[in-house]
C-alpha cells in the first residue's frame, strides 16, 4: 500500500498566533470571531507562550480593550480626541493566579501541544457590549476609521499599571458579531400606504411586502410591489433601494446610505385607472459600496471578502434605544414619480440583515462561498489532511491577517 493511505483525512483545528517583536512571547488565539448569541457570547479564550527566563521576575497580563471611535482623526486638534478607549477585561497570566479555571477544548489542545511555558486566558465579553462595527472612510481620509474595535492585548510588566514596551506586547484585534436566530419566523414584513392630491379626486394606494423578515448576507431580498392609480395623476417611474440606518449613540448623530437601488419604468406610466404588481430583487453587498463614504462594515476593511455590518440586536426584554456603540438597521425603500406636480409616494419596510447561525445548511453555504471568494488569499489547504496521531492544529501567523492595525 501507498503510504499516503495510512494518512487520516482530518479536518484541522485552525489557531491564529502573534509574537512580540522581541521573540518572546507568543499570543495564540483558537478564532478572530466571537458571536453574540443574545442569551450568552463566545468567551475570548487564548494561550500565552512565554519565555520564563525573559521574565526575571516580572509579570505578563492580558487585556480586552474595545476602541470607540466616533469623529475622524484628522480632525483632532488642540488636544481634542474622538475616540475612547475601554480595558473591559484584565487578567495576570503569568504567574497564574486562578489555577482551577476551566478550559475550553482548544485551550486543553494548545496546552498539550505547546508544553509547560504555555498558560492561558480567558475573557468574557460585559452584556450589551457592541458589536463590531467599522465605518468606511472616503479615499482621503488618513487616520483611523470610525467605529467600534476589540483587540486581545498582552504586554510584559513589573504590575498590570506599568507601561508596556513595544518590543515586549502584541495586540490581536478581534470581533463581535451578532448572528441571526435558529429560526427566520414566518412574519412578512409590509407597508400600505397613499395619496391624495389637491383639487384631484382619488388616490394611488402603494403596497409594499417582503418575502421574509431576516435575510443573509448575500442574499436576494424580493419586494413585491402594488400599485393602484385610483387618481387623475399617472405614475413615471418605480425606485427600488436598500437603505443602511446608521447611528452613532456617542454623539447622538444618525445618516442613511443607499446600498442598493434600481429603477423601473416597465409597465409605467401607470395612468389612471390602471394598476402593477411587480417583485423587485436588490442585494445589498459591501464590494458594490467600496466608494462611498460611512457605509457600516462587519470590522473588516484590507480584505475583499468583508460584508456590510449586521442588524444591530437587542436582547429579549431590552429596549432597542438603549444599544450603545454604533447600531444598524435596514429597510426597503420604495418610491413612486408621480410627475412634477404629483410628487412622491415614498414608503420604508424595516427588515434584518445578518450572518447566518452556527450549524445550519445556510451557514455551510456562506462558510463555502467565503472560502471560494478568499482561497487566493488564504491559501491553508496543504494543511488540512494531517496524521491522526499527531495534534491536529494549524498555526496561522496573525499579523497576515491584521485587521485595522496600524502598520
Amino acid at each position: 500500500m501507498l503510504d499516503y493511505i495510512s494518512m487520516a483525512f482530518v479536518v484541522a483545528v485552525k489557531v491564529f498566533k502573534k509574537t512580540t517583536p522581541n521573540g518572546k512571547v507568543t499570543v495564540y488565539l483558537g478564532k478572530r470571531d466571537f458571536i453574540d448569541h443574545m442569551d450568552y457570547c463566545d468567551p475570548v479564550d487564548g494561550v500565552v507562550v512565554v519565555d520564563t527566563e525573559y521574565l526575571k521576575g516580572r509579570k505578563v497580563y492580558s487585556q480586552l480593550v474595545t476602541t470607540y471611535r466616533y469623529g475622524r482623526e484628522e480632525d483632532e486638534v488642540m488636544g481634542v480626541k474622538f475616540s475612547k478607549e475601554m480595558v473591559i477585561g484584565q487578567d495576570q497570566v503569568v504567574p497564574m493566579i486562578n489555577s482551577k479555571m476551566e478550559l475550553t477544548p482548544v485551550q486543553e489542545k494548545l496546552l498539550k501541544k505547546l508544553g509547560p511555558n504555555a498558560y492561558p486566558f480567558t475573557f468574557i465579553f460585559p452584556e450589551m457590549a457592541p458589536s463590531s462595527v467599522t465605518l468606511q472612510p472616503a479615499e482621503e481620509d488618513q487616520g483611523k476609521p470610525m467605529g467600534v474595535e476589540y483587540c486581545v492585548r498582552t504586554y510584559v510588566a513589573e504590575n498590570e499599571d506599568q507601561k508596556s514596551h513595544k518590543r515586549s506586547s502584541v495586540t490581536l484585534a478581534i470581533k463581535k458579531l451578532q448572528h441571526a436566530p435558529a429560526s427566520r419566523g414566518r412574519r412578512l414584513p409590509s407597508s400600505l400606504v397613499s395619496k391624495g392630491f389637491t383639487f384631484s379626486n382619488g388616490k394611488i394606494n402603494l403596497e409594499v411586502t417582503l418575502d421574509r423578515e431576516i435575510y443573509y448576507h448575500g442574499e436576494k431580498i424580493a419586494a413585491n410591489v402594488i400599485v393602484s392609480n385610483n387618481s387623475r395623476k399617472s405614475v413615471r417611474n418605480i425606485r427600488c433601494m436598500v437603505i443602511q440606518h446608521v447611528e452613532i449613540t456617542m454623539i447622538n448623530s444618525q445618516f442613511s446610505r443607499h446600498v442598493a437601488s434600481l429603477e423601473s419604468r416597465e409597465g409605467c406610466p401607470i395612468t389612471p385607472g390602471a394598476s402593477l404588481s411587480k417583485t423587485f430583487y436588490l442585494i445589498p453587498l459591501a464590494r458594490t459600496n467600496k466608494d462611498i463614504r460611512g457605509v457600516a462594515l462587519d470590522g473588516h476593511l484590507k480584505e475583499d471578502d468583508v460584508n456590510l455590518a449586521s442588524s444591530t440586536l437587542v436582547s429579549e426584554g431590552k429596549c432597542p434605544a438603549d444599544a450603545i456603540g454604533i447600531v444598524v438597521s435596514y429597510s426597503i425603500r420604495v418610491k413612486l414619480n408621480c410627475g412634477t406636480l404629483g410628487g412622491e409616494l415614498v414608503t420604508d419596510v424595516p427588515f434584518k440583515l445578518l450572518h447566518p447561525t452556527e450549524g445550519t445548511i445556510e451557514r455551510q453555504r456562506f462558510n463555502a462561498m467565503k472560502k471560494m471568494q478568499s482561497i487566493e488569499r488564504h491559501r491553508y489547504e496543504n494543511s488540512l489532511y494531517v496524521n491522526e496521531e499527531e495534534d491536529n492544529i494549524v498555526f496561522e501567523d496573525f499579523a497576515r491577517l491584521r485587521m485595522n492595525e496600524p502598520q
